[in-house]
């Protein structure tokens, strides 16, 4: 028997959506040569994550085994798989692989550091292929909701697995490569050892539904609009963005990008040769010097995003540009879990303005970028693997997945972040728990999720900041009294006297009847002062703050 082994571990992107990082490698168990499958971000939440800018995955593990590491391969360019690059390419200092598209992402994202264009190369599609020590690795085609989606073809000395990406079985994808079964049956003829494969729609039971599908409601909308049209969608959805251009464009609109990401996206596509065609463009400048029903705006922020320019464009103004009474405003793009609040307030916004709002409730104008539960069966029995080892999806997903893939007659791995599977032999087992997390970036400083500076944050927007100061004389007798100085707080309590007054008297009493043990003992003395703000805080407004105290001593 072999004493080498095909390993695959999650360090993220399993058991949640977003900040995709996976690893695979083959060799002598704790020497195996390993390639890193992109490096993507998550987004922050006011609620658990305030003030953080990005989440990223915590990849402790492959720092300490930064010389095992072959290189990194980005399947595509949304977010939530290739953000991170310039984040965390100095920790890993290997060579990215990435189609064209994504390659000319990457590098935007690794100039902001800095770091030099070389270090992504750009690959061509299957059959070209790379060396990675060990391991061969080709991009084979996929359809999505992004230009150039590839899943990834790794071959080994112990067989060949395929990880899917996000993707979705589309043949007329308007934008990018459509759905070819008959390549990947060519690809996988020989057999496929494992099918690393998206969750995300498992749920979903009707079979997908084709980009193309959506331009003519689209078409029907705007003709039919009376004054401006704006619309927004995901700024990656290169296929979508052009779709609602040539609807503009056709009903004899002018069209204005608004928003940094939407032209990013847009001159990528154009760059790399993806996107052809696209009508022309006028700048904000030029847009309110126009008869408001000739022109349309395609906008980015979707998600509710705050400083996206429908949030702007909500709040009153962006790049000069007002909304009226009349206007109609398209949401082309599906609320992601957990954003419902910020694109319904958006929503509320338009709708104070008098805007006209139209959503995708009946599925008119979106359509979603992953497989549905139909289009997931249709791909294991084009593979048909081995083993299914479902990612890109939270718990409940990939636990449904491995059922689905067992009903199939396939061995089935639940396997979360932080689990690695040996996929060596005929039965893949959890061989080591690597530990994982999640980094923060917090401004632009790189902080660990369990260090405490987002956890201070919460619990002082929850219950308010006290920041008391005493000075102590050379005998330890206080120097006058204490003052406080209090954030997020009422002015006044039950007593209806202001609270730092009766903060202030209450420290006073306990530095009058505090013995020296507790005087001459900083922490002591801390420890003490903390209390009974607290305590008064209690009485007074019924909280407990978080508390600094400040001790000053002459000497």
């Amino acid at each position: 028997m072999s004493s080498e082994r095909l390993i695959y571990l999650p360090l993220g992107g399993a058991g949640e959506i977003g900040m995709n990082c996976y690893v695979y490698g083959y060799g002598k168990q704790g020497e195996e040569r390993l390639i890193v499958v992109d490096l993507g971000v998550t987004f922050p939440d006011m609620d658990s994550t305030p003030g953080v800018d990005l989440i990223l995955p915590d990849i402790t593990w492959l720092k300490e085994n930064r010389n095992r590491i072959e290189a990194v391969f980005i399947t595509h360019a949304h977010e939530d798989h290739v953000g991170a690059v310039g984040h965390l390419f100095g920790d890993l200092g290997v060579k990215i692989y990435a189609r064209a598209f994504t390659s000319n992402i990457a590098r935007h994202k690794l100039a902001e550091y800095g770091v030099e264009g070389n270090a992504v190369q750009t690959v061509g599609k299957w059959p070209e292929t790379v060396q990675a020590g060990p391991l061969t690795v080709g991009f084979l085609p996929i359809s999505h909701s992004i230009p150039e989606s590839s899943a990834l073809v790794i071959d080994s000395p112990d067989g060949r697995v395929i990880h899917t990406g996000d993707f979705k079985l589309d043949t007329t994808p308007l934008v990018g490569e459509a759905w070819d079964p008959e390549l990947w049956a060519e690809v996988s003829k020989d057999g496929v050892k494992a099918l690393v494969v998206d969750s995300t729609n498992i749920f979903s039971r009707s079979a997908g539904r084709s980009e193309a599908i959506v331009t003519p409601a689209v078409e029907k909308l705007v003709a039919e609009a009376d004054q401006m049209v704006i619309a927004t969608t995901f700024a990656s959805n290169v296929a979508r963005v052009k779709s609602l251009a040539e609807a503009g464009a056709k009903a004899g609109r002018s069209i204005c990008l608004l928003g940094r990401a939407m032209r990013r996206m847009i001159e990528a596509s154009v760059e790399t040769g993806v996107l052809k065609n696209f009508p022309p463009v006028i700048g904000p400048e030029d847009a309110v010097q126009l008869p408001r029903d000739n022109v349309m705006l395609i906008v980015t922020g979707s998600q509710g995003e705050r400083r996206a320019a429908s949030a702007q464009l909500a709040r009153g103004k962006y790049n000069g540009i007002t909304l009226k009474e009349g206007d109609l405003f398209l949401f082309s793009s599906k609320t992601i879990p957990g954003n419902e609040r910020g694109v319904i307030r958006i929503m509320n916004q338009f709708s104070e303005q008098g805007v006209d709002i139209v959503g995708d409730g009946d599925g008119d104008y979106h359509v979603s970028g992953h497989a549905n539960r139909p289009d997931l069966e249709t791909m294991q029995d084009i593979v048909k693997p081995q083993i299914v080892v479902p990612m890109h999806g939270e718990h409940r997903h990939l636990r449904e997945h491995v059922k689905l893939s067992e009903a199939k007659g396939r061995q089935g791995v639940l396997a979360v972040n932080g689990m690695m599977i040996d996929l060596s032999g005929n039965k893949p087992k959890v061989t080591e728990y690597i530990e994982t997390g999640r980094t923060y970036l917090d401004g632009s400083v790189q902080i660990g999720a369990l260090d405490g500076v987002v956890r201070n944050r919460i619990r002082m927007a929850l219950n308010g900041h006290v920041l008391v100061t005493v000075i102590l004389d050379e005998d330890d007798e206080a120097l006058g009294d204490p003052w406080c100085e209090v954030m997020g707080l009422p002015e006044q309590g039950r007593s209806h006297a202001p609270l730092v007054d009766i903060l202030e008297e209450d420290l006073s009493q306990l530095l009058g009847r505090a013995g020296a043990k507790i005087m001459t003992d900083d922490d002591k003395l801390e420890a003490e002062l903390r209390k009974v703000t607290r305590q008064s805080c209690q009485n007074e407004i019924g909280k407990k703050p978080e508390v600094t105290v400040v001790i000053s001593r002459l000497s």
